[in-house]
């Protein structure tokens, strides 16, 4: 049987891979927004939901084929869930992660409360103009170090520390990072949707 096309709203491999991993075992055929010459459409929503969907949408519209997006960030207590939506430029629109994690040190000084939590979004429309997308939500629930640890992983994971596991997300091998993280929950989610509108 021949897969179905679909079109993942993101340029980053790691992400590709991933995503192509849940969604083969129902016949998708994950192929990344660039492979089309696309980019990513300016994000202008308030939430996670709706800055996946933004994405979703452009994607499904510029190739006119099932689409899935995700939007995630971190979330830390003490700064009124700052860095957030803006997790990926929070030291500015060409931050690099290394900037972003030594921005998050500063305004984190002297801070008690150093509970976090990394969020990832993830919609799936079959169309442009789906109506009722699969929204899938992952949480994951960890403390903010007060210097880097581990050498592995991207964006804030040095300086996220998973108490389950005694150690930093960047300390975890990456099977074992994604078999916990939030990415992979909201994964598990979606293809649980998927699984019971394929039964």
């Amino acid at each position: 049987m021949e897969k179905t096309k679909i079109v993942l709203a993101t340029g980053n491999a790691g992400k590709v891979k991933e995503m192509a991993d849940v969604l083969s075992q129902f016949g998708f055929d994950v192929v990344a927004q660039s492979e089309f010459g696309i980019e990513s459409p300016e994000e202008t929503g308030l939430t996670f939901v709706e800055n996946a969907l933004i994405k979703a949408r452009f994607a499904a519209k510029m190739t006119g084929l099932p689409a899935i997006a995700d939007d995630s960030g971190l979330s830390v207590v003490a700064l009124g869930g700052e860095p957030g939506l803006y997790s990926a430029r929070y030291a500015g629109e060409q931050a690099s992660d290394a900037d972003n994690r030594q921005k998050l040190l500063a305004k984190m000084q002297g801070q008690e409360n150093r509970l976090a939590k990394f969020v990832s979004c993830i919609v799936f429309l079959k169309h442009e103009t789906d109506p009722t997308p699969y929204i899938a939500l992952g949480e994951c629930f960890g403390e903010i170090l007060t210097e880097e640890r581990g050498e592995n992983g991207f964006g804030y994971d040095s300086l996220f520390f998973y108490p389950p596991k005694a150690c930093t997300f960047a300390e975890l091998e990456t099977k074992e990072k994604k078999a916990i993280s939030h990415r992979a929950i909201a994964l598990e989610q979606l293809k649980q949707q998927l699984a019971g509108e394929n039964k």
